[in-house]
């Protein structure tokens, strides 16, 4: 059974993620605790970076309908297989990653899916579990696993950790550089910022922290509400025309969005942020209310650590699908860029550090891991840090180095069965196309070009598709050769299945 997708376990309470399952990787994780607890894998005290010798996992959730339910059926199984829970209730994903530093965390969320799934994220020492651990949790769930000994069987207590983490979060922005010499305790200077919650868990995370860093905050669908009323649970630009509009309309007129005036009075609104369903992804809408592209924003903050970084060589590392401009930036401030598959920036992390680098930073589109504070995806940490900027610098002024190229996606029909063979076939194709390119393999076919171009060619994980990207000035011819190359492959393919 192959449980985890690049985000956990995601699907429809009635087909998927039941409370049956629930239960079953409770009890497996659980099993899974123990037995590495006691030595079968090694030491993993807590002077090695990892959980201590104790082992206790904290459960919480998003705020879906369906999550009581699937929390109620989590506990369940972690108690029965003797591992102590801590319920923290309803958290953002990363409050409970944060909570999960020094032990184990399940975080119950389908981020931006719609109200009818659910899902199922573990944690261990606040980082996502890796590809070994989540499938040592799916043997265990093949095998049913059986309930500890009735002795061994634990009692729930509850907690509230959502306090410590916004806290934490506060600090590490208020350290984030002086703000124009301004008194630290008025970080944001009254700045003006929309936050569009969703009606999700960003709700009492988001604003807090910004006012608490002297911003005045208006918020849009703050109340949490696990049907999701007020929009998607996913921000897009067309989820988010309300925010964009609000933004735009605000500032119409306005000579200085969001700044104080000479009577000390903020007008419109300096720019707007939208956050999904669980608060680890932010999207950034400036004062005219457009959406900053997602890896402009990425570039923007890659540059701004690895400039504060004291390593040699700093890194980011991030996703093949980002753009090349977060590569421009990076090799200005003097850090490299390293690339991983999709979902897997945890994963990255742990492999160039492995390696003796430093990484300064870490995301793909829309989800920051800000590394110096913690190794999760953190979309609350990221509006407290993008609001230091813009406090500082203006939002403006922080994407003029930034090149945006025209950016393409399109998505080539392609069974799944057939991906495998098309993409053997493609490693070779498109190099003998276009020799031009530079050629990595690692996550799909990534070419670049001497002009700053790029294109990736990569199966979905999730759909019968292989994907185009693609940045380039000339960006729909670049787009058209290669999907010309793609399709005609994946003709081939078909051809040959017969």
């Amino acid at each position: 059974m192959e449980l985890f997708g690049t985000a956990g376990i995601r699907g429809h309470v009635a087909e998927r993620v039941t409370p049956e399952l629930a239960l079953a990787v409770g009890r497996a994780v659980a099993a899974e605790i123990r037995e590495r607890h006691d030595g079968n894998d090694g030491d993993e005290g807590a002077e090695n970076g990892g959980p201590g010798p104790d082992p206790e996992v904290v459960l919480a959730r998003d705020g879906r309908v369906t999550g009581p339910a699937i929390a109620a059926a989590m506990e369940s199984g972690l108690a029965s297989g003797g591992v102590s829970v801590l319920r923290a209730g309803r958290l953002p994903t990363p409050g409970l990653a944060y909570a999960s530093q020094g032990r184990y965390g399940v975080m119950l969320t389908a981020s931006h899916n719609p109200p009818s799934d659910n899902g199922i994220k573990l944690f261990r020492d606040g980082v996502e579990f890796d590809r070994e651990l989540e499938r040592a949790v799916e043997n265990r769930v093949d095998g049913e696993e059986a309930p500890a000994e009735w002795d061994a069987w634990t009692t729930t207590e509850r907690g509230d950790t959502l306090k410590s983490y916004l806290d934490a979060v506060e600090t590490y922005a208020r350290g984030f550089g002086e703000v124009d010499g301004r008194d630290d305790q008025d970080a944001l200077d009254g700045l003006r910022i929309a936050v569009d919650c969703g009606n999700g868990m960003a709700g009492p995370a988001t604003p807090t922290v910004l006012r608490e860093l002297g911003a005045s905050v208006v918020t849009l669908n703050g109340n949490v509400d696990g049907h999701f009323p007020g929009r998607g649970s996913k921000p897009t630009p067309e989820s988010l025309r309300d925010l964009r509009a609000f933004v735009a309309d605000a500032n119409e007129g306005v000579t200085e969005p969001g700044r104080s005036g000479s009577d000390g009075d903020a007008e419109g609104f300096a720019f707007g942020i939208g956050h999904d369903g669980d608060a680890d992804r932010l999207v950034l809408v400036d004062a005219d209310g457009d959406v900053v592209h997602e890896d402009t924003v990425l570039a923007i903050l890659a540059e701004r650590y690895v400039c504060r970084s004291d390593a040699d060589e700093p890194v980011v590392v991030t996703t093949p699908n980002a753009s090349g401009r977060i590569d421009e930036r990076v090799r200005a401030a003097g850090g490299r860029v390293e690339r991983v598959r999709l979902g897997a920036l945890h994963e990255g992390i742990a492999s160039v550090e492995a390696a003796d680098d430093t990484v300064a930073f870490a995301a793909e589109p829309w989800k920051h891991v800000h590394v110096p504070f913690g190794g999760w995806i953190d979309g609350v940490c990221s509006a407290a840090v993008l609001a230091r900027l813009v406090a500082a610098d203006g939002l403006d002024a922080l994407r003029e180095p930034v090149t945006e190229r025209p950016y393409r996606k399109v998505s080539v029909d392609c069974p799944d069965d057939r991906k495998a063979a098309a993409m053997a076939d493609l490693t070779e194709r498109l190099p003998e196309a276009f020799p031009d390119a530079t050629v990595n393999t690692d996550h799909g076919v990534r070419l670049e070009f001497a002009d700053a171009s790029w294109t990736l060619v990569r199966p979905s994980g999730t759909e019968p598709y292989v994907r185009v990207y693609a940045e380039s000035d000339d960006v729909d011819e670049l787009v058209e050769q290669v999907e010309a190359v793609v399709t005609s492959v994946v003709e081939a393919a078909a051809q040959r299945s017969h």
